[in-house]
């Protein structure tokens, strides 16, 4: 459940509100299984049915799904993965693929249960939304009235909970909480008293942070209303009535038929058994399990108005006050596909990831669930095609054409947006390079006609030009939506930094585990000698050292500073999007 970090388009390493980590022999399984023409003959065949906005067939649906998941190149021997699409009642693909035991070999299927993650705070926010619909509570009754022993309880509201602008200290960024203090068997009271005492971040409603401790007490506040455990209110209020039977609480007595082993990556890159952890950890904040069906049936229920009240849905699905600039509902974020709204949420877990998205004017449904928490499998990015198929509006595949040199040497220079950030475009190495302020160094690829392509995603850049054909500005146009941010020229290009070597002393010093509320890293020298950084569950990078305390992280536009003492590094200071954190060492 601490945030995970991910390489997007500029690389920014700040995580998207809702995406987080609480730390086959045969080919894909599907519902609709077609003939044995090749998938993309099959593909090139039925592409015709999801034009011009037209619904796809399941054929169809089947033959792109198997297209872009054999692009993912997901071992058949691995982790696994399975994925769902659906337009309202309609069941366009179900299917599966990698391993959900790598040890007995045996293959993922596509009703395995997995851990579902964050995604579980939306089950959490509709509980106590139904309670609020009964009368049983309000959305500015203060916290106090349910927990009369919780400190600040009178200042912090129901609200606030639900959308993260409490300032309450999120329990997973505690230094060192994740390793042996998360496998403890913790009841709600008990979870409670390991955050409630320290500092708050912010004071209440000032501003948004995502925040796991603030759903535990929106557990809490649900017992606390129900008398029952929080997943027992959930399963007799909204569960049962709705007839989804495969979302569940991971009981540690219990076993669950069909549930998928977790994986990770250990230090060398390798496939390992995912970290130890008690579910009663999670809480409200991350601790259900289900298969793909059951959040279809879930996606359908809820905005279908079959579980809240309509003026509950529109305050759950629309973001407010603080939460507005980060699109932060309850349990749901607001983003945009092909124009249209995207309800969606992300979770991550040890062991587990999971995406869970919703297109309300198509009644669109697309589900991938996961049984590793490590790099790999770009969720998001598949995600949306899917979805962009699933409505009739497909992503056109990124083909790299052969541009000359000078051309793309007359795109270089320093580009500025709103007078508040920066963007270079510079060529090196015979490709033009993108980095946003705070963000790392991508390698654009020709589309053609001044047009790039961000590798690995469905943003796009397009140069413009003035009447003596020197570029003036730039458009990039993120994740495929039509309206573009304009950056214009501002200056000339700046140098390059300069990057030195370090001796094995100066190396050694820097070695470590280092620390905070919000993030760590670890700081390690691979066999060949190089000096690495890695966040848990993403993949390492080279450090490149400008002063023998400090280093470089060009991917992602990190800085490390370590602290100047004799001897081993105390501390380092990340620097990266704007914000600076503090790390001591472990």
């Amino acid at each position: 459940m601490l945030a995970v970090l991910q390489s997007v388009a500029d690389a920014l390493v700040p995580a998207r509100a809702g995406r987080d980590a609480l730390r086959r022999p045969n080919p894909v399984t599907a519902s609709m299984r077609h003939s044995q023409i090749p998938t993309a003959v099959l593909l090139a065949l039925l592409i015709g049915t999801a034009q011009a906005g037209q619904p796809v067939t399941p054929a169809a649906m089947s033959a792109y799904a198997d297209q872009l998941l054999d692009q993912q190149k997901i071992a058949r021997d691995g982790p696994g993965i399975t994925v769902l699409v659906a337009r309202g009642d309609r069941l366009l693909f179900k299917g599966a693929r990698g391993m959900a035991s790598v040890e007995l070999g045996v293959p993922m299927q596509p009703d395995n249960l997995l851990r579902i993650g964050s995604v579980t705070k939306q089950f959490a926010a509709a509980t106590l939304l139904r309670q609020i619909d009964e009368g049983k509570a309000k959305f500015d009754d203060p916290l106090s009235r349910f927990l009369p022993d919780y400190p600040n309880g009178a200042n912090i509201t129901l609200l606030q909970l639900l959308n993260h602008t409490s300032g309450v200290k999120s329990y997973t960024g505690i230094p060192g909480y994740m390793g042996n203090p998360v496998r403890r068997d913790l009841g709600t009271a008990e979870l409670i008293q390991e955050f409630k005492d320290l500092p708050a971040d912010f004071p209440p409603g000032e501003k948004w942070a995502y925040n796991n401790s603030g759903y535990v007490l929106v557990g809490a506040v649900v017992e606390a209303i129900s008398g029952k455990r929080w997943y027992q209110a959930l399963d007799e209020a909204l569960l049962k009535p709705a007839q989804i039977t495969s979302v569940q609480f991971e009981a540690g007595d219990q076993l669950f038929k069909g549930m998928a082993r977790g994986y990770t990556l250990n230090g060398a890159g390798q496939v390992a058994p995912a970290g130890l952890l008690s579910m009663t950890q999670p809480h409200a904040a991350g601790a259900l399990i289900s298969n793909t069906e059951g959040l279809w049936r879930w996606n359908q229920a809820l905005h279908g108005g079959k579980l809240i009240s309509k003026a509950s849905y529109e305050r759950m699905t629309t973001p407010e006050g603080p939460a507005k600039a980060s699109n932060y509902g309850f349990g749901i974020a607001a983003a945009k596909l092909r124009d249209q709204v995207l309800l969606t949420h992300n979770g991550g877990i040890h062991g587990f990831v999971s995406t869970l998205n919703y297109l309300p004017a198509s009644q669109t449904t697309v589900v991938i669930l996961r049984n590793s928490d490590g790099p790999g499998l770009n969720m998001d990015l598949v995600a949306r095609k899917l979805a962009a198929f699933a409505i009739g509006a497909p992503f056109a595949e990124h083909k790299a054409v052969a541009v000359p040199p000078e051309q793309l040497k007359s795109a270089e220079g320093l580009f500025a947006r709103d007078g508040k950030q920066t963007r270079t475009l510079r060529f090196k190495d015979g490709v033009l390079q993108s980095q946003r302020t705070g963000g790392g160094v991508t390698k654009l690829m020709p589309l053609g006609q001044d047009r790039f392509a961000f590798p690995d995603s469905l943003s796009e850049l397009q140069l413009e030009r003035g009447a003596d054909g020197k570029v003036v500005a730039l458009r990039v146009f993120n994740n495929g939506e039509s309206d573009g941010e304009r950056w214009v020229l501002s200056g000339e290009l700046p140098p390059e930094r300069a990057f030195i070597s370090l001796s094995s002393a100066q190396m050694q010093a820097l070695v470590g585990d280092y620390s905070s509320p919000q993030f760590s890293i670890k700081v390690f020298i691979d066999d060949k000698g190089r000096l690495l950084g890695q966040a848990p569950g993403q993949p390492s990078f080279e450090l490149l050292a400008s002063t023998p305390r400090q280093a470089h992280v060009p991917q992602v536009g990190a800085q490390l500073d370590f602290s100047a003492e004799d001897g081993k590094a105390g501390s380092v200071t990340l620097t990266q999007g704007g914000q600076t954190l503090v790390m001591p060492r472990r």
